[in-house]
């Protein structure tokens, strides 16, 4: 069966989705609306609900930043916990980053969000690629990436010695014998590695699906082996199968030299969808999002993606070299193939990232959005996808009443949900700790 993620973007993934006609400009901070959706999410009978973030408000150029709707939203975190209150089986993954936050803070505030949300939260770690956070928190300069993901692997491993720290079982509340936990079902971590010294237990019992769920989207050389060490679900960015099919088998070979099951990490890359009842239909939606790009807001979106600035260079002309700076290597290198392999301009490319920022993109018909999914199951690509609305909520309402259908007309995709925890529903148990 396929998995899906909704991937959760302020008014759509599309860069001028908060212009279009049938868009919520204000989606970012709406959270009624937001709520709508996630229940939308539910009734298409996706896995999860997945948010991204980042910690700071800047990116680059000011003038251009006022032109995008990204900068602002609700903390994820907060509207998770918001949406578990008016959702019942889909899973809540947000993201926080290990580089600005410590292992003991947020092993709690994921293991209340399980708790609360009756076993349906996941953690999407992130090393934080923005180096602009820094000043947010006064620090001097943004770590190199080897030592944010060297940080990264130590803080998951001292957060899942913080979620094992009760057994199941261990809260007898036996009023007879006034007995409130069975001490003998009590861990006390000990944590002492090169970034942190971590004492448990932790002060949440366990939820029931034991541990929220560990998410990861690195396709780096380092963010692959923390997927393989770490990961449970894997959101990856590919712009063909080529690409995707070489990840997948990296990455569960990985896990099986690590000793790992190939099948309790889902691989879920990002899926843009424009879909309509005809081709012709779906073209016509994409070309609307496209005539509302602003120039200055997708040449800001290009030079913030590739960490260069490209605002003194023709935007009709190619793309210049690109120097390395260490920050999301796998995504620059990325966008450059793709400007090389198709031969864009500085402008064709960012129209080109504008509405899935280097994720697959499919428009066309019901059938064809499903051929291409299941090609990609079939073939070992991934495991399902993490789909990417355009704008909202038209987009998400077209997918989840046209290609969903169709995935179970294919007996691709559940008629109903599996259980009720998120582990429940991917179909993962919930892995062994190893101190």
């Amino acid at each position: 069966m396929i998995k899906l993620g909704f991937f959760y973007w302020p008014c759509g993934h599309h860069l001028a989705a908060w212009r279009h006609p049938q868009g919520t400009p204000d989606c970012g901070t709406n959270v009624a609306h937001q709520i709508s959706l996630a229940r939308l999410a539910e009734r298409g009978l996706f896995d999860l609900i997945f948010m991204a973030d980042s910690v700071t408000f800047w990116r680059g150029d000011l003038d251009a930043m006022s032109r995008d709707s990204w900068g602002t939203a609700v903390e994820p975190f907060t509207l998770m916990c918001t949406l578990a209150q008016h959702t019942r089986n889909i899973g809540l993954v947000c993201t926080a980053t290990t580089t600005y936050d410590f292992p003991y803070s947020l092993a709690r505030r994921f293991a209340s969000l399980d708790l609360v949300s009756g076993g349906r939260a996941g953690w999407n770690l992130v090393t934080s690629g923005n180096k602009l956070e820094a000043d947010s928190f006064g620090l001097e300069r943004h770590p190199d990436k080897s030592d944010r993901y060297a940080r990264a692997c130590e803080f998951a491993h001292a957060v899942r010695g913080l979620w094992n720290s009760w057994d199941k079982g261990a809260f007898v509340r036996d009023t007879a014998t006034g007995v409130y936990f069975d001490k003998s079902r009590l861990h006390v971590m000990e944590h002492a590695g090169e970034f942190f010294r971590v004492r448990g237990p932790m002060n949440v019992a366990p939820s029931p699906q034991g541990e929220p769920v560990m998410v990861q989207a690195g396709a780096s050389e380092d963010g692959r082996a923390l997927a393989a060490a770490t990961a449970e679900v894997v959101f990856g960015a590919h712009a063909t199968l080529e690409s995707a099919k070489e990840y997948y088998s990296d990455v569960k070979g990985r896990m099986e030299k690590l000793g790992r099951d190939r099948d309790s990490l889902k691989i879920m890359p990002g899926l843009s969808v424009h879909v309509g009842r005809t081709t012709a239909e779906a073209r016509r939606k994409h070309d609307q999002l496209q005539d509302l790009i602003d120039p200055a807001a997708g040449l800001e979106l290009l030079s913030r993606r590739l960490d260069c600035d490209l605002s003194g260079h023709d935007i009709n002309g190619p793309l210049p070299d690109i120097p390395q700076t260490g920050l999301s290597t796998s995504r620059v290198d990325l966008f450059v193939d793709m400007a090389r392999r198709e031969n864009l301009t500085i402008r064709d490319l960012y129209r080109r990232i504008a509405g899935a920022r280097g994720h697959m993109e499919v428009i066309g018909s019901p059938s064809e959005v499903a051929d291409l999914m299941e090609q990609w199951v079939r073939e070992e690509g991934c495991d399902g996808f993490n789909i990417m609305p355009p704008v909202f909520p038209g987009s998400l309402v077209d997918f989840v009443e046209l290609v969903v259908p169709e995935l179970q007309r294919r007996g691709l995709y559940r008629t109903a949900y599996e259980g009720t925890t998120l582990r429940a529903n991917l179909g993962i148990s919930r892995p062994a700790w190893r101190p």
